[in-house]
């Protein structure tokens, strides 16, 4: 059984995930940066003619603070989506890959204590492999166990 995305997004989620993306990827132009400096300049030269007060300064304070404000739950969204993607991407490798190991998929929502646990087991494949003079070759978790026991064996038989 296949899984096919879904195709009855509402409409305003849906506008908002295309004004989101827009803006988002619009915001990381240089055409953008130029506009915020030309701003910022602009806002700068007008300072000798409002005397430097409180509201000139307000003004730039103000409207920097709503767009950082905005732009950081936009961002965030953006950022969601393609760690999102990203992530079943890998598990799509992960599971068509014939060794690799499954209980890798999803591990995005595995606690710290598991990713720690992993990442040691990793090291210890790794340095294991260092030993081995074998740092090409490539295991899933239970694979990697199972080889270095049999090199352990060949070599204890020799």
């Amino acid at each position: 059984m296949f899984l096919t995305p879904p195709t009855s997004a509402s409409s305003s989620s849906s506008f908002f995930a295309r004004f989101a993306g827009s803006i988002t990827a619009w915001s990381g132009t240089t055409l953008a940066f130029c506009l915020a400096l030309g701003l910022v300049l602009i806002w700068a030269l007008m300072g000798p003619l409002f005397h430097y007060s409180e509201t000139w300064q307000l003004v730039i304070n103000t409207g920097t603070t709503i767009i950082t404000f905005l732009m950081v739950f936009l961002i965030q969204r953006a950022q969601n989506k393609d760690s999102l993607v990203l992530h079943l991407k890998l598990n799509e490798l992960i599971a068509a890959h014939k060794g690799a190991s499954n209980r890798l998929i999803n591990a995005q929502d595995f606690t710290e204590d598991e990713i720690h646990v992993l990442h040691q087991y990793f090291c210890l494949l790794a340095e294991k492999a260092k030993h081995d003079h074998d740092l090409g070759r490539t295991h899933s978790v239970e694979e990697a166990e199972e080889n270095h026991q049999e090199k352990r064996r060949a070599r204890a038989r020799k």
